[in-house]
């Protein structure tokens, strides 16, 4: 294990690569899902990489960046809004719902993970970016 990985507690080893394949089947289990459901493609385009708008916080430090990315990043918000567009009987709310989950997997399968305040390229997935190697 590198100092990074040492001093942000990131996944190592077998872990890392069993969450990274969890990420991916989250992705391809929305995808499907919209799929089924016969959601608009024009829809999903334009909203799949709304939730990385969410990086412009370190805008104001890596901190608050990190807490923003990560509240954008995290299941509980996209599960929140499924379960209510289930309750609601809302197509869009369900439709919205299914991609953010899609695009939490497929940057969790590429690696990105959620954020330390140490700064964006820090992840519980292990370092990202030119400084993974340093």
């Amino acid at each position: 294990m590198d100092q990074g990985s040492a001093e942000t507690g990131s996944a190592t080893g077998g872990v890392k690569i069993l969450l990274r394949l969890e990420g991916l089947t989250l992705f391809a289990g929305m995808v499907m899902l919209y799929a089924c459901w016969e959601g608009s493609w024009l829809v999903f385009a334009l909203l799949f990489f709304v939730p990385d708008l969410s990086f412009l916080a370190y805008l104001a430090d890596a901190r608050f960046g990190a807490l923003i990315y990560n509240a954008a990043h995290s299941y509980m918000a996209p599960v929140a809004l499924l379960t209510l567009g289930f309750g609601l009987a809302s197509p869009l709310t369900l439709s919205i719902a299914m991609i953010w989950l899609a695009h939490i997997g497929f940057d969790r399968a590429l690696g990105y993970g959620l954020k330390y305040s140490a700064g964006f390229g820090f992840t519980h997935l292990g370092r990202i970016g030119r400084q993974k190697d340093a």
